[in-house]
């Protein structure tokens, strides 16, 4: 397999479902456009219907075949994705691709519904929450393959157990999302774990976009002043997303992420993570928090 991975290598998609959250902007969308135009039938996992028909139609524009649908999904909200999955299996009997996309980054201090701070509640215990609750279809589903968007900020996040919600520290922007970006890592890690000792054959796989020019970026007025001059198009930041995904070659718990200058663009390759991120004790006891948090325990037989 080619160093210069591109969309033009994901193989062909026909007949399989893929789940895309965050899917009506940037990464999101790219990869879902992508897995369409390849023949996969793809849900746009979004909050907004207004916007997810916005990224239909972009899509249908380009691939006026694409297998398509919107179901809504607000990953700040638990009671949201608890009904999500139930409408999820009620309407499909398989799932090939589950899509982790969907994020937020350093937002004013604000909270989920159930109260956890924003990046940490959405990041991870949202997904973490929707994954468990799918887990069946992808248990049923040969080939089927979990894929969780990092970030090259995991490599300062640092977990506090203690004050995960940043009740005692104060609040900081950055540290909460570093946080949620290495959560991201050790869920992988952990489910990769579970599923091994099970027997399980669904593939967990992570990635990171480098530095992408999205919307994910509005809080920041620095890096909307120095996205044209270093982010890369958002098409080349799903190209780690999709390669995770779809390429043949990927093993349990890779980690893709763009090639060049620091992981900062270029073509996706596998890369490495921090030791935090390979920390067996923290990712135990983050599954158990995830558990609590969430109130879902996952069940590994199909």
């Amino acid at each position: 397999m080619s160093n210069d991975w591109t969309q033009q290598d994901i193989p062909d998609q026909t007949g399989r479902v893929a789940i895309v959250t965050g899917a009506n902007s940037g990464i999101g969308l790219e990869t879902a456009r992508e897995l369409a135009r390849k023949g996969a039938r793809v849900v746009l996992a979004c909050r907004s219907e207004a916007r997810a028909a916005e990224a239909l139609e972009d899509i249908r524009s380009g691939v006026p075949d694409a297998r398509l649908e919107f179901m809504a999904l607000d990953l700040s909200d638990l009671d949201q994705v608890r009904d999500f999955s139930s409408a999820v299996r009620e309407r499909l009997d398989r799932l090939d691709l589950l899509i982790n996309n969907a994020g937020v980054m350093i937002p004013p201090e604000s909270q989920t519904k159930q109260g956890y701070e924003l990046q940490f509640g959405v990041n991870h215990i949202g997904h973490f929450a929707l994954t468990g609750q799918l887990l069946d279809l992808l248990l049923a589903t040969d080939g089927a393959r979990i894929v969780n968007v990092s970030s090259t900020a995991h490599k300062f996040g640092k977990i506090n157990f203690d004050d995960l919600d940043f009740k005692s520290r104060g609040y900081s922007a950055s540290a909460a999302y570093g946080q949620s970006k290495l959560s991201n890592l050790l869920f992988s890690a952990e489910l990769t774990r579970k599923l091994d000792a099970s027997g399980a054959s669904v593939l967990v796989a992570s990635a990171h976009p480098g530095w992408t020019q999205t919307n994910l970026q509005q809080h920041s007025s620095l890096f909307q002043r120095l996205n044209p001059f270093f982010g890369m198009q958002p098409i080349g930041g799903a190209l780690p997303t999709l390669r995770a995904a779809t390429g043949p070659e990927v093993e349990a718990d890779d980690y893709y992420g763009p090639g060049s200058f620091f992981e900062m663009w270029g073509p996706p390759k596998k890369v490495g993570r921090t030791k935090a991120a390979q920390n067996r004790t923290d990712a135990e006891r983050l599954w158990e928090v995830s558990e609590q948090r969430s109130g879902v325990k996952y069940e590994f037989s199909a």
